[in-house]
């Protein structure tokens, strides 16, 4: 049976401690849950304080491998290969991990304290005294990707506006910001006042990472494993968390955790759609060839003007190269025209070949994403600019050309 035991008599240094914590004790292996605040000096200390004591085995902390290693360097994300990243179609992922670094990075600036310091303090003191290290967190783009699947699909896009919105657009950061950061990362208080109302945001970010690291402990901390666990979380994942643990835990938790990894495969609808859209507008001119030469040559003419001119624009917002505008005029018709390659992909690696980004470019990036005008200036994050826009300005000339041809067609007489 698992044991909740008094947190005082449990651990001569938890009394000692300021956060909220939770001892519970499974199969003779006892965890010490520390519920930390991320942007609290007192938190790192705690952490600090607890390993020092020599009382813990092992040490499991809130981070999945990516976070693990940004911390560990954190111009790993910087050194990424860029064209492979836009190969991947991992563009919009790595965009979304700058923003929220930009917005950690303001808050540290703001406050004195770096958001995730007890992470930090719990690497650097495992490492000192050669203590194992667990990483229970999911992974920060499943999580999101689930969030994506989990909301209707009329909410995702003010949603991840105002995701976007709330670590881009302002330079200060509110202390009401701040003080949600007390209770959970910086995902988590990004989206905090739209998960306290959606049960569908809020199972993907809480409870879903809740059983999420427990199983994780499961696997790599089992009962019996270890004679004693520190596991840092953030506040706000305590209560769930001791909850889970005090149950009984699976026999085969990699089955469940696995589950928790998945992500809903497009629907095949979902996918055949550019294909769909392909057939539309190559058989709206061939029935405008069909109806009059002129014609069909005009309904060309105009898919390659709106579409063209709609992503060259795109791109000129995102302040790309005048070639690689040329290219992504020429270009964005004819990609439309072909599901497998996209026309942010053409304008990026133009771009990359015309402003290959600098050593001081990947140096700099997190400093400089951290201001709007920033993302512009960092050849870097300017080529993540080029790509999504000129993506953004395709679509939107594919579906505004493709019922500019349906209602020329249809406007004909019979």
């Amino acid at each position: 049976m698992n044991a909740p035991q008094d947190p005082v008599t449990a651990s001569s240094s938890a009394s000692a401690i300021s956060g909220p914590h939770r001892v519970i004790e499974v199969g003779g292996t006892r965890y010490t849950l520390l519920g930390t605040a991320h942007v609290s000096a007192e938190s790192a200390a705690d952490v600090r304080s607890l390993i020092r004591s020599g009382e813990f085995d092992a040490v499991a902390i809130e981070l999945c491998d990516s976070r693990h290693q940004n911390l560990s360097n954190p111009d790993a994300l910087g050194e990424q290969d860029l064209f492979a990243i836009f190969r991947q179609g991992k563009a919009g992922m790595v965009a979304a991990s700058l923003a929220l670094g930009a917005f950690q990075q303001r808050v540290a600036e703001q406050s004195g304290i770096e958001p995730g310091a007890e992470m930090r303090a719990a690497l650097e003191e495992t490492r000192r005294d050669g203590l194992p290290l667990l990483l229970i967190d999911r992974d920060v783009g499943i999580t999101l990707k689930r969030i994506y699947h989990n909301v209707p699909w009329w909410q995702r896009f003010s949603l991840f506006s105002g995701l976007l919105g709330s670590v881009l657009s302002r330079q200060e950061v509110s202390s009401e910001e701040i003080e949600r950061l007390k209770e959970g990362d910086v995902l988590e208080s990004t989206f905090s006042e739209f998960a306290a109302q959606s049960e569908a945001l809020f199972t993907p970010l809480i409870t879903e990472r809740d059983r999420y690291m427990v199983l994780r402990l499961a696997e790599q901390a089992p009962p019996g494993c270890y004679r004693h666990v520190l596991v840092v979380i953030g506040a706000g994942h305590l209560k769930g968390m001791a909850e889970q643990l005090e149950q009984p835990l699976p026999k085969a938790p990699t089955v469940e955790r696995e589950a928790l990894e998945t992500t809903p495969p497009p629907s095949r609808l979902w996918h055949a759609l550019p294909w769909v859209v392909t057939a539309l507008v190559l058989t709206g001119f061939a029935i405008g060839f069909s109806r009059n030469t002129e014609l069909g040559w005009q309904l060309i003419g105009e898919w390659f003007v709106i579409n063209g001119v709609l992503s060259g624009v795109a791109t000129l917002f995102a302040l790309a190269h005048p070639l690689t505008v040329a290219a992504t005029v020429v270009a964005a018709p004819l990609t439309s025209l072909n599901p497998t390659i996209g026309a942010g992909f053409v304008a990026a690696g133009v771009e990359l070949f015309l402003r290959k980004p600098k050593v001081r470019d990947f140096s700099t990036l997190r400093h400089d994403v951290t201001a709007l005008k920033g993302w512009w200036r960092n050849r870097v994050s300017r080529t993540l600019l080029v790509f999504l826009f000129a993506t953004l300005g395709s679509a939107a000339g594919t579906w505004i050309a493709g019922f500019r041809i349906a209602e020329a067609l249809l406007s004909l007489p019979g």
